[in-house]
């Protein structure tokens, strides 16, 4: 995946968190900020190393929120609506 396909990709689910902002309802928000907090540490992270890889950032999505879900930072039902929004996003 090239840089700027990448950083496109990165536009599209940041306006995407940003419209639930503005028309989500409480719990889209919470479900959407969530996955945005992931997200944003995971683009920062592929950023700097310079990896440009959907298919890693997915990795390291993935491993982000396993990590927080082993952690009971979520309720089961909050963790597989924050999956299947970060799947929506992928498949975008």
């Amino acid at each position: 995946m090239s840089e700027q396909r990448f950083n496109q990709f990165v536009d599209e689910v940041e306006a995407a968190f940003d419209q639930a902002v503005m028309d989500g309802s409480d719990h889209e928000l919470f479900i959407s900020s969530y996955l945005s907090g992931h997200f944003s540490l995971m683009v920062a992270r592929a950023l700097n190393s310079a990896e440009y890889c959907l298919e890693k950032l997915d990795s390291a999505m993935q491993q982000s929120l396993t990590q927080a879900f082993a952690n009971r930072e979520l309720e089961s039902a909050d963790q597989a609506q924050v999956q299947a929004l970060w799947q929506k996003m992928l498949s975008k």
